[in-house]
């Protein structure tokens, strides 16, 4: 919870209502404003603070006011006693909440994993939709650590899922093919021969990574190069189709930051999604750039003619030579 509070802030959100002073009708001094500064905090977060310095001194200073009890007896209030947990009780009866079990936690690592951590990369938003989806189930949320323990899990079990998805849809010829990419030798040299089975070896890998460099023939014939490399590793055409270009991309992300070596020490699902997603990306990246290319060429040969009088079919062919993606 947010600690600067603005006075008109303070009003609208920390005001006692008449219902709410009814509930501290038999309470008294620590208990009266431990119950108080509960009762609101759960209002707004639809959870209870996990400590005293989670609420904003000065909603507590706010709500004494109210409760007509010293400030200061908020740190007097026991967080250890049968008696604050009498008053959570009564606090998510009137609010129609229950107290979250474990059971619901691994529910709500289920549901993630199930429903959002295919299209939704954000650890921090993961965990509001947790705290919203109990909200609605009207269920008290975890504490935040819980919280991120639990979108933890989820993420975890997505990718083991995803690798064991991703893997099953490749023939074992092209996984042999991914795995030649980072697996060297055992003297740390590749044979063209090698090389030319594998995509390329670890060379390869590391030039895959590699942005084109500056524009120019020598780059586009190298990026053409790259092109038919990667079309040698025979990915399926639908490997990613029902994945989301936002997920593939950021598993392209981390295996570009990826070492060979660090890539052969990780269990062959990941290690194999991790590939094929840079390679399934840079594959489409390519062959964009390649058509782009075409499409300048033949925009500058088509000013040319024009330039020169000169018609389409009078020999200015040099477009079609461009290499094709």
């Amino acid at each position: 919870m947010r600690q600067d509070w603005e006075p008109e802030d303070l009003i609208e959100v920390w005001t006692l209502l008449e219902d709410d002073m009814k509930r501290l009708r038999n309470k008294s001094g620590a208990n009266r404003l431990g119950f108080a500064m509960l009762l609101k905090f759960f209002e707004v977060e639809a959870r209870f603070p996990e400590t005293d310095r989670e609420v904003p001194a000065a909603a507590v200073g706010y709500v004494a006011q109210q409760v007509k009890v010293p400030a200061d007896q908020w740190a007097a209030y026991d967080w250890q006693g049968d008696r604050i947990k009498r008053h959570r009780k009564e606090i998510r009866k009137a609010f129609g909440f229950r107290a979250g079990t474990e059971e619901d936690q691994e529910r709500l690592a289920e549901w993630l994993t199930a429903e959002l951590c295919g299209v939704e990369l954000s650890r921090d938003r993961l965990a509001e939709a947790v705290v919203t989806r109990c909200r609605n189930d009207f269920v008290e949320p975890p504490a935040p650590a819980k919280v991120r323990r639990v979108v933890g899990k989820a993420v975890r079990d997505f990718d083991t899922r995803f690798c064991r998805t991703t893997v099953d849809r490749m023939s074992h010829t092209t996984r042999s093919r991914l795995e030649d990419l980072v697996a060297g030798s055992e003297d740390g040299d590749e044979t063209a021969e090698d090389q030319a089975v594998a995509g390329g070896g670890r060379s390869f890998f590391t030039e895959l990574k590699a942005d084109p460099g500056a524009p120019g023939l020598e780059s586009l014939f190298a990026e053409v190069d790259k092109l038919q490399r990667v079309r040698k590793l025979d990915l399926p055409a639908d490997l990613f189709a029902d994945v989301s270009e936002k997920q593939v991309d950021a598993w392209r992300a981390r295996a570009a930051k990826e070492y060979p070596a660090n890539l052969e020490r990780m269990k062959p699902p990941m290690r194999l999604t991790l590939l094929a997603a840079l390679c399934h990306v840079r594959h489409t990246e390519i062959t964009e750039l390649l058509q782009r290319c075409r499409s300048s060429v033949r925009m500058a040969l088509a000013i040319d003619v024009m330039r020169l009088g000169l018609h389409p079919g009078d020999g200015s062919d040099a477009g079609q030579r461009l290499p094709c993606a």
